[in-house]
């Protein structure tokens, strides 16, 4: 594949990744049922880490813009996206079926917040409580490290691991949200196997 290959289809990444999250939001808006919370005595051991925004927000999305360029083929490309966006399909049937939000008071906001808060609290200001149950940020990050594994090695699964953390010290996610994001990223790419 030539460099012009890459561009196209690390542009219509971006532009893929950017439509994904309007039917994100729109789950946020039209849950079928009401939004329950799923807390258990082991959330709260899970200490509040505001620096992890960092890894939550800004290792999330270069890592799977790098799948691009692990593809071979136009071909490959297709069915690469093919899987996130069957993927995108799971996590809406759970975001709009079963709808769980985190609690109001993991978003209260310190008298003097750091720059990881400030920024946690901009993330905060588009990315409502609910859409919790499975975390997508894991679940995107298992996909990917998956597609990665065959070029990357066991390495890659350092990516989803931070990224559950990530969700986990932000207070973004129970416990719970993040072996569930796991198993429905590993599900998908179970399908992308099945018809690669």
């Amino acid at each position: 594949m030539t460099a012009s290959d890459y561009a196209i289809q690390t542009t219509l990444s971006v532009f893929l990744i950017i439509g994904v999250y309007q039917f994100y939001f729109w789950c946020q808006r039209n849950p079928l049922t009401q939004p329950r919370e799923l807390k258990l005595r082991l959330d709260d051991w899970v200490p509040y880490r505001p620096q992890w925004v960092w890894i939550y927000s800004f290792l999330y999305y270069p890592a799977i813009l790098y799948a691009n360029l692990m593809v071979a083929s136009s071909r490959q490309f297709v069915h690469l996206a093919l899987s996130y966006l069957v993927l995108l399909g799971l996590q809406m049937a759970f975001f709009l079926s079963f709808p769980v939000m985190t609690p109001e008071s993991w978003r209260r906001r310190r008298e003097n917040p750091t720059w990881s808060e400030r920024f946690l609290a901009f993330v905060h200001t588009f990315d409502a409580r609910s859409n919790s149950f499975p975390s997508m940020h894991t679940s995107v990050a298992t996909l990917t490290a998956l597609h990665l594994y065959p070029s990357l090695g066991p390495w890659v699964a350092g990516f989803p691991v931070l990224i559950g953390l990530s969700c986990l010290f932000t207070k973004q996610h129970y416990v719970v949200d993040v072996p569930a994001g796991a198993a429905l990223g590993w599900f998908a790419h179970y399908l992308f196997r099945l018809v690669e």
